[in-house]
């Protein structure tokens, strides 16, 4: 009798190891527990956690790859799968960097947040307390010199003083937990002051407290022909009745300047600035918010990005503006400019003028002398007071061309994908099914005028607006608006 061996089941196969648990996200957590922890014990200080948080949060980051990567490489050498970030660890680190860029838009936008809530002389638990202190300097100011002013915090306003003497009024603000910390504070962060040659200097010294926060303002009063030389990277700057040039480097803050017979030199980041009463050149740069600009004797340069308004009136010299959407150059403004992220509309303007921009609906209403315009996206209407030659560009968007009703003229117009309509019977047009030409010459012919568009119409019209009365509407374009870009 045969006897049957029963063979052994098969193994079950052998299971992977599995990863080990991440460290990454229980490290970062007991970083961030024994940083409130020591703040909690006044080991540190609450303003001081806010100062490091704000600038080092991106350590945290660091800190979390550099556990990941070696935990990485030790389950390599191990032969088992690394642990990946997982659900918890993707909050924790969306919400790690929510509230480092918060906190570091908080700490570089203070003095606005502060204005905003009234937080200057209030007490804020993240911060510390608010204290104030004043002081008031005064010194003999050499003939014939120049003032330099460097602040790292706080506003700086410059006037003019009855005698030869230069006169400083300081306004300090010193957050601290307690009070004894905010005076060792308010000595270290004294205003320096040195005369080198015909140059007084004067710094702030809101940087003397190391990381602590201090905010100075300087009333300055000097001999009205003394130039001078600002500069701040938190704060706003005003400078009022000099006779001198004036150079102002401003960063996060507004720049008034009023009553200035010498020139005036701007560089701006993340400004806005209203200039009025100079009777010498205005040059502008850099990165700016709104911008105005009046009763100028001088010539006026601006260059740069541009975020919301540009304002000019009454400008007496050329103007040259040039933006990463515009560029743009006329001889004198007698009326008004005003130029946003969609339309540019001015009056009284004295060419010739030279504009080249897209995505605008352009008003000109009182032109006198030459034009040259390139326009995209938007429409075009010009009003002209005196006939120089004329030439406009533009695609999907209408021409409209307002003349003196007995001004000599030569036409050479075409519309693709268009028509052209005019009120001088004489010109000749011929509006086919995909172009539309014009041409001729009108009462005896003179300065010439080129039309050309791509998806629109053109108008030539008899007639003109007064430079008193408000203009018309620009004619809407034929096209769809397109989304439209923030800077000028």
């Amino acid at each position: 009798m045969a006897s049957t061996v029963q063979s052994p089941p098969p193994a079950p196969p052998a299971r992977p190891p599995r990863p080990h648990r991440s460290f990454a996200g229980p490290i970062v957590l007991i970083v961030i527990g024994v940083c409130f922890l020591l703040a909690n014990l006044g080991v540190i200080e609450w303003h001081n956690f806010g100062y490091w948080f704000s600038h080092y949060w991106p350590v945290l980051l660091i800190l979390w790859g550099i556990v990941k990567l070696l935990e990485y490489q030790q389950a390599t050498r191990g032969g088992y799968r690394a642990a990946g970030i997982g659900g918890g660890g993707v909050v924790l680190i969306v919400f790690l960097v929510i509230a480092g860029l918060g906190a570091t838009g908080m700490y570089r936008h203070w003095d606005q947040f502060g204005q905003a809530f009234h937080w200057n002389d209030n007490d804020v638990p993240w911060w510390g307390h608010t204290y104030n202190y004043t002081d008031d300097i005064g010194q003999a100011f050499p003939g014939g010199g120049s003032l330099h002013v460097t602040s790292e915090r706080g506003a700086i306003n410059v006037s003019a003083s009855d005698d030869k003497q230069i006169h400083i009024s300081v306004h300090k603000r010193v957050s601290a937990e307690r009070q004894e910390d905010a005076d060792r504070w308010n000595s270290s962060t004294r205003p320096q002051i040195s005369t080198t040659g015909q140059v007084v200097s004067i710094n702030a010294n809101t940087r003397g407290a190391g990381d602590h926060w201090v905010s100075t303002d300087l009333d300055i009063s000097l001999p009205r022909k003394a130039a001078v030389v600002l500069s701040t990277r938190h704060g706003d700057v005003s400078i009022m009745g000099r006779d001198g040039d004036a150079e102002v480097k401003g960063a996060e803050g507004d720049v008034s300047v009023t009553d200035l017979n010498g020139s005036l030199t701007l560089s701006l980041d993340s400004s806005s600035a209203r200039i009025s009463q100079v009777s010498s050149d205005v040059s502008i740069q850099g990165r700016a918010n709104d911008i105005s600009l009046e009763d100028v004797k001088g010539a006026v340069r601006l260059d740069g990005d541009f975020m919301e308004s540009v304002k000019l009136s009454r400008i007496a010299k050329p103007v040259s503006f040039k933006s990463s959407r515009t560029d743009m150059e006329f001889t004198k403004l007698d009326g008004d400019l005003t130029l946003d992220s969609g339309d540019l509309q001015a009056t009284n303007v004295s060419g010739p003028v030279r504009l080249r921009t897209r995505s605008k609906d352009i008003m000109l209403n009182g032109v006198t002398n030459d034009v040259h315009l390139q326009n995209e996206n938007g429409a075009v209407e010009v009003h002209l007071n005196k006939l120089g030659s004329l030439e406009v560009n533009n695609s999907k968007g209408d021409i409209r061309v307002f003349i003196p009703e007995k001004a000599g003229f030569s036409v050479a117009a075409q519309a693709r994908d268009g028509e052209i309509q005019s009120d001088f019977g004489t010109l000749k047009i011929d509006n086919g099914d995909n172009r539309a030409i014009a041409s001729g010459s009108i009462n005896g012919g003179g300065p010439r005028m080129v039309l050309n568009v791509e998806h629109g119409t053109i108008e030539i019209r008899s007639g003109n607006v007064s430079s008193d009365a408000a203009p018309p509407p620009p004619h809407p374009p034929r096209t769809p608006n397109v989304p439209q870009p923030t800077e000028n």
